[in-house]
């Protein structure tokens, strides 16, 4: 019996993964990713919602040392906005 590939949840064609409250939005094979951080949520309609993300656009060389891995921080008011961001950082349209 063979096993059935799952493939990742994407946006705008973008692999996108969440492990906890973050998410890992773009492709490891790719020279950059971007990490969407969710630091605090709010109840709308019984649902939780982010309303505060810290975004990071860090690069997939596993040779750097970690403090130049990360090469731009941003703090956004929900995940869309973050997403939107993220896009315009690895340049997906």
């Amino acid at each position: 019996m063979a096993e059935e590939k799952k493939a990742f949840f994407t946006y705008k064609g973008v692999p996108l993964v969440r492990k906890g409250n973050n998410i890992y939005f773009g492709n490891m094979y790719d020279e950059f990713v971007v990490m969407i951080e969710i630091l605090s949520t709010e109840k709308v309609g019984g649902i939780d919602v982010a309303n505060k993300v810290r975004i990071r656009k860090v690069a997939t060389d596993s040779t750097l040392p970690p403090n130049k891995q990360i090469v731009k921080v941003a703090e956004k008011s929900s995940l869309y906005e973050a997403l939107d961001f993220a896009c315009a950082w690895l340049k997906v349209s």
